[in-house]
């Protein structure tokens, strides 16, 4: 699996030297709204559809029939000799499904409107999303900064001031930097050390105390409900790194979840809602922990330009190649999940159960990655459900996130911690760490 680098936004993204700063519309921005999820994916199921028709299609020199249904797949090969290949396996040849699962893993279906959304930020629009106006405005006047706003019977209104175009400026720019790299790369894992824990470390320790070493130890303190009454706080703090997700409470709960913090990871939606307070308040740990922060939608980088000059601590975006390798591995999870348990069923099914155009990966699951990329040793506390827990131990909510398939993740997981070797998308250079889950 070689490198695989999306297309380029460089034809149309800005340039020191022919740029010309157009602001964007009041009119235009106010004309349609959007949508606030985390993946922000229209659906395209008819497309979707038809690749998987043509990957199912696809003849390669040892090929896979399909009979009856997804349920029902046997290896067929050229020499036609079915009934040997089947006897020289216990279970069905997982290498052959595998490299189906791969095919289909690859395919996202939301990927178009995030690249058309991404080049109309570029272009000079708030894609259509008014409420980022409002928001974006809001954060300025809080801070006695005021936007003036001009019009005319010939032109729409606009926006005319030098700080909002120098945050404008700054904004196109981190989100062509981040856009442009966006693509498949199965060795990114090896460059973790440099992209999260150099900068973390320079913050730290300064320049004489950056390594280049991965942290002896971490634990992953996932938001499960099956955490209360765990009694692992001393066990998670004595962790050289604690990770923790998406601002979960702590107070009230450390007995159970711990009190240290060394890292930060959230999504964007939850950065983009205390983004908007004095100050960018989003440091329910300290204000000299470290954010690592994935993206959700691209114009998320907004929040990320007004607030990253204010943080005393690293404000860190994951890298968008690190996205990509976290979206085909809990896709292909979750197709190989569906594959084994549902007899006589097509793929498109998997898609109408999955709502394949919104289907993501949670926050958990990229921090559990993060971890194995940058950790000598990695526990993971809080991953995992009980029909008598709470969806979060923090809050009073039951019911799971639909875009997410959790059980998938948790295959994951148990691969990570029994059989590293059969984890896909990972370059072999990559050495997996030991991983524990603590129940």
């Amino acid at each position: 699996m070689g490198e695989k680098h999306d297309e380029d936004f460089n034809s149309k993204s800005m340039s020191s030297a022919n740029y010309i700063y157009q602001p964007p519309t009041l009119a235009y921005i106010k004309h349609r709204s959007s949508t606030f999820s985390c993946s922000m994916k229209r659906s395209v199921r008819s497309l979707f559809s038809a690749i998987l028709l043509v990957v199912i299609g696809a003849t390669v020199s040892c090929r896979l029939a399909v009979r009856g249904g997804f349920g029902s797949i046997y290896p067929y090969c050229d020499d036609g000799d079915v009934e040997n290949h089947l006897s020289n396996t216990t279970a069905f040849d997982f290498p052959l499904f595998n490299s189906t699962l791969l095919k289909l893993a690859e395919i996202d279906a939301g990927e178009l409107q995030f690249k058309r959304e991404t080049q109309q930020l570029l272009e000079g629009n708030l894609v259509d999303q008014s409420r980022y106006l409002t928001h974006f405005l809001t954060w300025f006047r809080l801070r006695g900064i005021d936007l003036p706003i001009r019009s005319s019977r010939r032109t729409p209104a606009s926006i005319q001031s030098r700080e909002f175009n120098r945050v404008w400026i700054d904004f196109r720019r981190n989100l062509n930097d981040w856009a442009r790299k966006k693509g498949f790369q199965n060795d990114i894992m090896l460059e973790l050390i440099d992209l999260v824990k150099v900068p973390i470390d320079r913050h730290n320790n300064g320049l004489l105390g950056v390594s280049k070493r991965k942290y002896s130890s971490c634990a992953v303190v996932g938001n499960s409900g099956i955490l209360l009454n765990s009694e692992h706080g001393e066990l998670i703090d004595s962790h050289e790194v604690v990770i923790r997700l998406n601002n979960a409470r702590i107070e009230s709960f450390k007995r159970n979840v711990g009190s240290k913090t060394s890292i930060s990871f959230i999504n964007s939606n939850i950065f983009h809602l205390c983004s908007r307070r004095e100050g960018c308040s989003c440091h329910p740990y300290g204000t000299n922990v470290p954010i690592v922060m994935y993206i959700c939608q691209p114009v998320h980088f907004l929040d990320y330009t007004l607030c990253s000059s204010s943080h005393k601590s690293p404000l860190l975006i994951t890298d968008s190649r690190f996205d990509v390798l976290c979206a085909r591995l809990v896709k292909f999870y979750s197709l190989k999940r569906f594959a084994e348990e549902s007899k006589n069923k097509t793929l498109e099914q998997w898609e109408l159960a999955h709502d394949g155009s919104m289907f993501h990966y949670s926050s958990g699951m990229q921090a559990v990655l993060l971890a194995v990329g940058i950790c000598d040793r990695v526990s993971l506390f809080g991953f995992g459900k009980s029909t008598s827990a709470k969806h979060h131990y923090h809050t009073n909510q039951k019911a799971e996130l639909s875009l997410h398939d959790y059980e998938a993740e948790h295959d994951f997981y148990r691969d990570l911690v029994e059989r590293p070797e059969l984890i896909p998308f990972i370059s072999t250079k990559f050495k997996f760490p030991p991983v524990v889950i603590h129940h």
